[in-house]
């Protein structure tokens, strides 16, 4: 069986400070409607790699492909309109705290949408409900937000411009556990419902086992492995060893057997 062509290609991708070298001669693919989990230890470079794939961090070399185009060799207006296929949730939400939760998921619907503002934030309180929110967290600025809801208004401004592919950049950190299975299943509902290709930095192990289609490995400076978790977990390399087959990594893989089961 043939696989359909990947919607994002990375080729032989280099990033380079100064010195020192984060990703050398790394490859990846990602493929319409996958939940794509990406792991590696710290300084392994998994924020640089979203950040290369969106757009936001030119490479030192080498080619990222997005639905076939390269996007730092598109002109500004095809530029922003691959732009506006991609929603991202940062690391900690990237709110701006001087905007009601409800402005900020509108902002990118005034700026690129070109969407008069009442409009705009008609469809904001759509991407809020969405996201799992109650109306009234719209008018509340994001200080007073949990951090749980600050999670998910930064998924629902992601979500604002209808993408086909969502980065979300370490969502689940400092959440409780169950704040954090409750933002996965809200992914997993959402790619369900919508039809999105999700690209998942994480270090959440109950994460990769309980929505995460492949999973890759960022080590030795490029992707080491790209594959579904029953095989990532057995490969022969210290890292991933420690971090699959530790006591966390057991508790995750035996967690996710018994849901299975119990859903079977």
């Amino acid at each position: 069986m043939v696989s359909p062509p990947p919607i994002v290609e990375v080729r032989g991708l280099v990033n380079q400070f100064g010195r020192q070298v984060v990703h050398r001669d790394l490859d990846l693919d990602i493929y319409r409607g996958e939940v794509l989990g990406v792991v590696g230890g710290s300084g392994s470079g998994k924020s640089v790699l979203l950040r290369s794939i969106v757009g936001l961090r030119r490479p030192t070399a080498g080619r990222v492909s997005v639905f076939g185009q390269d996007l730092t060799a598109l002109p500004p207006g095809p530029r922003s309109e691959l732009e506006r296929r991609m929603g991202v949730l940062f690391q900690r939400g990237a709110l701006f705290s001087s905007l009601t939760v409800t402005e900020n998921i509108a902002l990118p619907l005034i700026e690129h949408a070109r969407m008069p503002r009442a409009e705009a934030e008609r469809l904001a309180r759509v991407k809020l409900a969405l996201a799992g929110l109650p109306a009234d967290a719209g008018d509340k600025y994001p200080a007073s937000l949990s951090g749980g809801m600050v999670k998910r208004a930064a998924l629902a401004r992601a979500l604002a411009l209808d993408p086909d592919l969502l980065f979300l950049d370490e969502p689940t950190a400092g959440l409780d556990p169950i704040g954090a299975a409750a933002f996965d299943q809200l992914i997993l509902t959402l790619r369900n419902a919508l039809g999105l290709t999700v690209f998942l930095v994480t270090h959440d192990l109950d994460t990769l086992y309980a929505i995460c289609d492949r999973v890759a490995v960022l080590a030795q400076k490029k992707v080491l492995v790209a594959d579904r978790l029953d095989v990532v977990e057995n490969v022969d390399d210290p890292w991933v060893q420690e971090y699959f087959q530790g006591p966390r990594g057991r508790a995750a893989a035996h967690a996710a057997a018994r849901s299975a089961r119990m859903d079977g």
